[in-house]
């Protein structure tokens, strides 16, 4: 495993990154609502990333993915393709934006819920939000990869859900993904441990029925085998000398 440590001048320009990361989920909240579609999201996002930021949205043309981010709704995991989707009263969404700005990643994820949503959903949307706060807190150095997913596992597990396995946080800098992989499930005390200047995302995927996913034929989208809710937050984190800078917050 080859983890890139960043240097002082190097986590600056992330810092800028992820800032312009979180300033595009907040440009598009007010949007995120009954009768837009998510291929609009898509290009109010995309023409707010190239014009009003002067960056570039890391995901569109990223091994192919065709869009400039990825709205996951309902049942969707991850990697959902924006397109003629009409949002509507119940549903949930995850829009998940990544820029790179000065040759440097922000990867940030949130979720919203469309009008009136069932109790169920509102509750894994909040649980899912506090698995996430939950490992953030435990990051910094000496900290192990194993701690932050088994916490979240822990917390999932205890509300009733299930953590997906096939995907995981990842590293970040220069290179959109990088080492190390961050498990959202693990083993406390195991795995590689946290020093300062590591920056990865965290960005626990639990689902409210059962933990399998399967991968759509378009070879990007990923929904619940069981069509059940799944739902996701994620923040890019950067380890400091004494504890943690959330870089996308």
């Amino acid at each position: 495993m080859s983890v890139t440590i960043k240097t002082a001048a190097e986590l600056a320009k992330m810092r800028v990154a992820g800032q312009l990361t979180r300033q595009v989920l907040d440009m598009i909240t007010p949007h995120v609502a009954p009768g837009i579609t998510t291929g609009e999201l898509d290009q109010i996002c995309h023409r707010y990333i190239v014009d009003d930021l002067g960056a570039i949205p890391a995901p569109l043309n990223y091994r192919g993915f065709p869009k400039s981010i990825c709205t996951s709704v309902n049942h969707v995991v991850c990697h959902g393709i924006p397109g003629k989707r009409i949002l509507k009263s119940g549903d949930i969404i995850n829009i998940d934006i990544t820029v790179i700005k000065d040759g440097y990643h922000g990867d940030a994820s949130r979720m919203f819920a469309i009008g009136d949503v069932s109790i169920r959903a509102q509750r894994l949307i909040n649980i899912t939000r506090e698995c996430l706060e939950t490992a953030i807190r435990l990051v910094r150095p000496g900290t192990r990869l194993g701690d932050i997913g088994a916490a979240i596992q822990q917390h999932a597990e205890g509300n009733g859900f299930s953590v997906v396995r096939e995907y995981c946080g990842h590293g970040i800098g220069r290179v959109f993904h990088e080492d190390p992989q961050v498990l959202h499930y693990g083993t406390f005390g195991s795995g590689l441990e946290l020093s300062p200047g590591m920056t990865f995302t965290v960005e626990p995927m639990i689902n409210a029925g059962k933990k399998e996913t399967r991968l759509l034929p378009d070879d990007w989208t990923v929904v619940t085998r069981d069509h059940s809710l799944s739902a996701q937050w994620e923040h890019t984190i950067g380890v400091t000398e004494d504890g943690h800078e959330i870089l996308t917050n």
